[in-house]
């Protein structure tokens, strides 16, 4: 006979195994269709948690494991300076130049840096990203555009006219395609550009770069401290990682010992440049990947739970078929088969549920986070979902045919129908289950408490400004040219005076550095007596741009070797961000005035030079004394050699993020100091919704300037904006948390449901004999306590190993925090108790004439 235990063989031996296969899977798909609630739940469950681990894996594979889109990705790296307390920095150019002529171990070596500028080609002015590179950048991507052609050497020279290659994106869109690029008319920051080239469709590197100009028409710096340019280089054929760091690494301190103290490099690290793109976000997104295969973990738990019990319903089944002689091992299979259609079901609709969730995922990812452009369910993640759902399907499989065929279950099938595997043994691998289930929700609630506690520690830290009711208009100033830093300057005056007379403006100020909006430029300041100056020196302090391209270079020298004079005593010097600002911006954002003053209308061009520093400038460098009326050198930061007065203190502000310390700041004038402002915002404080202000400002800067593009935002949204990476993890470990939770209780109630069901006749006979309503309503409630505090003890342990990966994520939380942990366990034993009271309740009305009857 043909069955699902003889198989009826259309070909050789060979063909066995294939008509079992087929036959096994035909029978358990009559199976699921007899029991279609068990069906749905399990593959509704495990899409749940395939869905999840598939969602978070296609953005770590796209960010973390992809390969860069460059021909041998592996022989690309980054290449940093290490400073004295091994903090990364980017290149000085005459480190550089040093590092690229003596090493051994690259193809090729470039330098680059970015930032926004105006570009219009016909149009409407746009802000876009420019990266500037040297000559070695594409050889070392080994980029080719795909229309023209790349720089040659008449263009990377000192004063060569400007010439740039263009994204593909930005030729289609903004010179529409244009096939003749010599006729393209293109302006960057009130410059004529010519467009030499377009790059291949989706190369945006650096930062999402729309153009890129050659680095060579400016002259290179010749400060070793002047940290400007990251690098990225090509490893030849046949170099190891490993031993161009020994290279590089004998280099950096051989010029460490050469220019001593004229430099702050003391060693030079190397880096795969995929590692050194994701490095800021790869501890949150492997945390992110664990949780979600914790979340799977519980999901599995309960479709084991389900299968046990339909392989407990099903025993009179599985006792005559043993006894028509079905081995173990093909009682084995079958199972394997039923579980491995539940898991490909699962998976296909897990599949479905991860193309939604990635969307999702990209609307809430920071963007902070690199290569989003990549993430999708490629080739890759499917292969990561099939290969998961084998795994599942064979765990699943064999766990609960090695439960289904245990001996005892065996023998009490063969001897009663009826009792359908109420052993205690039975029950006790339920309660186990469950008790796995509550440990692995436990540490998922406490990675999200601790998230939560965090994220609430930070939104109490405060920033040292007022963020209600600020206007900020981000404008994109045009380069400075011969004769232009005055029209800047009037530009600026005319725009603040009129926004500050708008209605409900009651302040307004500006900065080339918004707090949590953009980074400031650091450096080393040295406070320096103008009357111990040499005469040369004197002279020397009194030019306004001593760096620009066309400047003299012996002057540049001479500068050079000034300030690298200046920095060398460290009881002189201190290292602080550079901000120009005017006299507006402190009342406008709050900032605490603590003494002396702050900018005014009389702080000209022509009048002396003033600065207003943080509180913690003048602890660091004037621990003991007055810093008012002190006199500093900060021209390395924009060429200005003229000296700064110190007139007033303000409060410290925190800029870079809320959960950094504040930073020490030197705040100049934007009118004595407007070549370093070619982003500057405007803030403006009102009296009610900041928001109605942007049309008004925006007639006026159209009025003023049309060709400056600019972005109205409220300082609320950038200060909520500052905290995306915080709240993606804590939401997205908060929703897998959840989700286990309902998973873990829903366990806990189905656990106890059945083993209610099975001792039916037992607590019949308990009743009976007098025991009260009361008691097996305890009895029952006692059973499922019992199995979350066992669970919550071993999820206690398991939150240790959890939150030691949590810790780069805290913020002033500790990892054995004792308020979550109590928190946590109080919620989830309660939360048993309550997905255990159905159950007992169910058991405490058994009618006992009823029970004993049905027995």
């Amino acid at each position: 006979m043909a069955g699902p235990d003889r198989p009826f063989v259309l070909g050789g031996p060979d063909h066995v195994w294939v008509e079992q296969l087929l036959q096994d899977v035909r029978f358990a798909a009559r199976l699921l269709r007899k029991s279609p609630i068990h069906a749905c739940v399990s593959v509704l469950t495990l899409a749940l948690g395939i869905g999840a681990s598939t969602a978070i894996f296609s953005v770590v594979y796209g960010v973390l494991l992809r390969p860069l889109p460059y021909p041998r990705p592996e022989q690309i790296v980054s290449v940093w300076e290490l400073g004295p307390e091994g903090q990364r920095m980017r290149f000085a150019d005459p480190n550089f130049t040093d590092v690229r002529a003596q090493s051994q171990s690259f193809q090729g070596v470039a330098q680059m840096t970015g930032y926004e500028v105006t570009a219009v080609s016909g149009g409407e002015p746009e802000r876009v990203h420019l990266a500037i590179v040297s000559q070695d950048f594409f050889p070392v991507l080994r980029v080719q555009p795909v229309k023209g052609r790349l720089f040659v050497p008449e263009e990377q020279r000192i004063g060569a006219a400007p010439a740039a290659l263009v994204s593909y994106p930005f030729w289609q869109r903004e010179l529409q395609a244009a096939q003749d690029l010599g006729a393209v008319k293109l302006s960057v920051s009130n410059r004529p550009v010519s467009v030499v080239g377009v790059l291949p469709h989706r190369f945006k590197f650096p930062q999402d770069s729309q153009l890129w100009m050659a680095r060579e028409t400016d002259a290179p710096l010749p400060s070793r401290t002047a940290h400007n340019w990251r690098v990225v280089a090509r490893l030849k054929d046949g170099t190891s990682l490993e031993r161009a760091r020994a290279d590089l690494s004998a280099i950096g301190r051989h010029l460490a010992r050469q220019y001593h103290p004229d430099i702050d490099l003391v060693d030079v690290a190397v880096l795969p440049l995929k590692d050194a793109l994701t490095a800021d976000v790869q501890p949150a997104l492997l945390v992110l990947l664990g949780v979600s295969g914790l979340l799977l973990l519980v999901a599995c738990a309960n479709v084991i739970s389900l299968s046990l019990a339909q392989a407990s319903a099903r025993g009179g089944e599985l006792a005559v078929r043993a006894s028509l002689g079905a081995s173990r091992g093909r009682l084995v299979r079958q199972f394997l088969a039923e579980a491995l259609l539940l898991c490909l079901l699962g998976g296909g609709l897990g599949i479905v549920s991860a193309v939604f969730g990635v969307r999702g995922l990209l609307a809430l990812a920071p963007g902070n986070i690199p290569r989003l452009d990549e993430v999708a369910v490629s080739l890759p993640v499917l292969g990561f979902t099939l290969g998961l759902s084998l795994l599942v399907a064979a765990g699943l499989g064999v766990l609960t045919a090695l439960r289904a065929t245990s001996g005892e279950v065996a023998e009490a099938l063969a001897e009663s129908g009826r009792r359908q595997g109420t052993g205690a043994r039975s029950q006790a691998v339920g309660r186990l289950i469950v008790a796995g289930q509550i440990a692995i929700t436990f540490t998922l609630l406490i990675g999200a408490g601790l998230l939560g506690r965090s994220m609430l520690r930070v939104l109490s830290v405060r920033p040292g400004f007022e963020t209600g009711h600020v206007a900020v208009i981000d404008l994109q100033l045009p380069e400075i040219g011969s004769g232009t830093a005055s029209q800047r300057v009037r530009f600026l005056d005319e725009l603040i005076a009129r926004l500050r007379a708008l209605p409900g403006v009651q302040s307004a100020g500006g900065t080339a550095a918004l707090p949590l909006g953009s980074d400031a430029a650091d450096g080393t300041f040295a406070i320096l007596d103008p009357g111990q100056l040499l005469p040369a020196q004197r002279d020397l302090i009194q030019r306004p741009n001593v760096f620009s391209g066309d400047a003299d270079p012996a002057l540049r020298q001479a500068a050079t070797d000034f300030l690298q004079g200046a920095f060398r005593d460290p009881a002189h010097t201190g290292h602080a961000d550079y901000v120009v600002a005017s006299e507006g911006y402190f009342q406008s954002l709050g900032i605490p005035l603590r003494s002396g003053r702050t900018f005014r209308d009389s702080d000209s061009p022509e009048a002396p030079h003033v600065a207003v520093i943080s509180e913690s400038v003048a602890r660091q460098a004037w621990t003991h004394g007055n810093p008012i009326g002190r006199t500093i050198e900060f021209g390395n930061m924009d060429g200005d050699l003229r000296l700064l007065t110190i007139v007033g203190v303000v409060g410290d502000v925190r800029t870079r993020t809320l959960e950094a310390a504040p930073l020490p700041t030197i705040y100049t004038s934007y009118r004595q100091r407007p070549r370093a402002i070619s982003e500057f915002d405007i803030v403006l404080r009102t009296s009610s919704d900041p928001a109605a202000t942007f049309g008004a400002a925006h007639k006026i800067l159209g009025q003023l300037d049309p060709a400056i593009p600019a972005r109205f935002h409220t300082l609320d949204e950038i200060f909520s904006q500052s905290l995306n990476g915080r709240r993606f993890n804590l939401l997205l470990v908060g929703v897998f948390a959840v989700a286990a939770l309902v998973l873990a209780m829903a366990g806990v109630f189905g656990v106890l449901a059945y083993s209610v069901a099975q001792r039916t006749r037992e607590i019949g006979v308990r009743l009976a004999l007098g025991a009260t309503e009361r008691t097996v309503l305890g009895m029952v409630l006692r059973q499922g306590l019992a199995a979350a505090a066992v669970g919550t003890a071993l999820g206690l342990l398991g939150s240790f190993l959890l939150t030691r990966t949590l810790r780069s994520l805290l913020f002033e939380v500790s990892p054995n925090d004792p308020v979550t942990v109590v928190a946590v366990a109080s919620f989830l034993l309660l939360a048993a108790l309550a997905a255990s009271y159905f159950p007992a309740r169910r058991a405490a009305r058994v009618d006992p004439a009823v029970a004993l009857r049905r027995e």
